[in-house]
């Protein structure tokens, strides 16, 4: 065998290197892998999308509109910006939250998208720092005193995720970062947030609720938080679907005055015979007079006449009522409202003032819940349905998975919580296209993780 030979067998032997393998890297939360080894830029939009919790942005632009309605006032352009101002800080928030919690989400959530690698730690500081920056630009162009209510609640969401979420002051951070953000559109519509400090409250109660249950999502194992949680959910369905404390007490004033009680939009009806206040009783509210009936005034004010045929809460002309040397107004016409009203009907029927009234004879007057009734008490309803039943799951089996799911309803029905105030404070059309975001943030999250 020649020599030729012999080189031409070992290079025959030697083997052609191989081509490199493009290895297939599966994505957290993602059933597709990638190939090349990184993520693709789908895979990078799902990552941002699961650090910013898109499902959860359709929580936020109802605190701004139920605190426009609870401050007395419509949506504005101001009302616009601050629901920017409060998605930006919303956003900012969950960014920084993750950043944060990015060395214990390595160990109890690897998935989460900084543990996993798909979005880098200072890629999400930055972005909590520009949104940050323009969701305080956003108020301040809605207005002063907006900008005034911004700033601490930028400051608020700071230091909840960089200190006091570990501490007992956590929850209640939170809850105040909610309640700041309910007040931003109270601010930034009607240029107060008096008006808006009881639904500040009540979203607030719920937030608490919220958070005390998400401290044990991870691990699981507690019964008394959504035991406390559920408790809450009670309360706050039941102030919910109550009326507010103002339109309590005007139907509780016009029930001691004796008046009709007629559905909004029905004609008003005279209480005495057509002729008015008998000659020696002094005119009083609720008494029929020859322009029309007396109606209680503003406090400090006189009394004026409604005219007869005019349907209740239409815009109407003020007639002052007639004047009557020595006549109680103000405060002093509500405390006498009953008496006076008494001796004109006594007067008026020919008895003696003290005499027992006649029985009353029945009437065709059929009271029907007003609309707005049915929106607030059907949104409350809504509210306890979300969040009760995952709550009352997590306390029969306080599981990580069953405590996740509540955390994540309690979310979503914030939602509930927004269009009941909103409806409670006059606005229920605003109320129900608030709440028909409910379902899409549902949606969404069956696909990217809210919690």
């Amino acid at each position: 065998m020649t020599a030729d030979r012999l080189a031409a067998r070992a290079r025959a032997r030697v083997r052609r290197p191989r081509r490199p393998r493009t290895e297939a890297v599966p994505l957290p939360g993602d059933g597709r892998p990638v190939a090349g080894g990184g993520p693709a830029s789908g895979g990078r939009i799902r990552a941002w999308a699961e650090l910013l919790r898109v499902p959860a942005v359709f929580t936020v632009p109802g605190d701004v509109l139920a605190g426009a309605a609870a401050a007395g006032g419509r949506p504005t352009r101001r009302t616009a910006l601050a629901a920017g101002a409060s998605l930006c800080l919303y956003e900012a928030g969950m960014a920084l939250n993750d950043w944060a919690d990015r060395e214990e989400d390595a160990v109890a959530r690897p998935h989460r998208p900084l543990p996993s690698g798909r979005v880098r730690p200072g890629a999400a500081l930055a972005a909590a720092g520009a949104l940050s920056a323009a969701g305080l630009a956003l108020a301040a162009c809605a207005g002063r005193r907006a900008f005034a209510v911004a700033v601490p609640l930028t400051a608020t969401v700071w230091a909840y995720d960089l200190g006091l979420k570990h501490t007992p002051a956590g929850p209640a951070a939170m809850a105040a970062a909610r309640s700041l953000d309910l007040l931003l559109g109270a601010a930034a519509t009607a240029g107060t947030t008096r008006g808006a400090l009881a639904p500040a409250a009540v979203l607030g109660s719920h937030t608490l609720a919220v958070t005390l249950v998400s401290r044990r999502e991870a691990e699981g194992g507690s019964v008394a938080a959504p035991l406390a949680a559920l408790a809450a959910a009670s309360a706050l369905t039941a102030t919910l679907a109550g009326r507010r404390a103002g339109a309590s007490a005007a139907a509780a004033l016009g029930h001691r005055a004796g008046a009709s009680a007629t559905a909004p939009g029905a004609p008003t009806r005279a209480l005495a015979a057509p002729g008015g206040a008998p000659a020696g009783v002094p005119a009083a509210p609720g008494v029929s007079t020859g322009a029309g009936t007396i109606v209680p005034g503003r406090p400090g004010g006189a009394p004026f006449v409604a005219v007869p045929g005019r349907r209740t809460g239409a815009a109407a002309p003020a007639v002052p009522a007639p004047a009557v040397p020595g006549a109680p107004t103000g405060a002093s016409v509500v405390a006498l409202l009953g008496r006076q009203a008494g001796a004109a009907f006594a007067a008026a029927a020919g008895r003696p003032t003290g005499a027992p009234a006649p029985a009353a004879p029945a009437t065709d007057v059929v009271r029907v819940a007003p609309a707005t009734d049915v929106v607030r008490v059907a949104l409350a309803a809504s509210y306890a349905v979300t969040f009760a039943r995952p709550l009352a799951h997590a306390v029969l089996n306080p599981s990580p998975q069953l405590t996740q799911r509540a955390v994540g309803a309690g979310i979503r029905a914030t939602i509930a919580v927004q269009s009941a105030l909103m409806a409670r404070a006059g606005a229920p059309g605003t109320g129900v296209l608030t709440a028909a975001l409910a379902p899409v943030a549902a949606r969404l999250a069956r696909k990217v993780s809210t919690t």
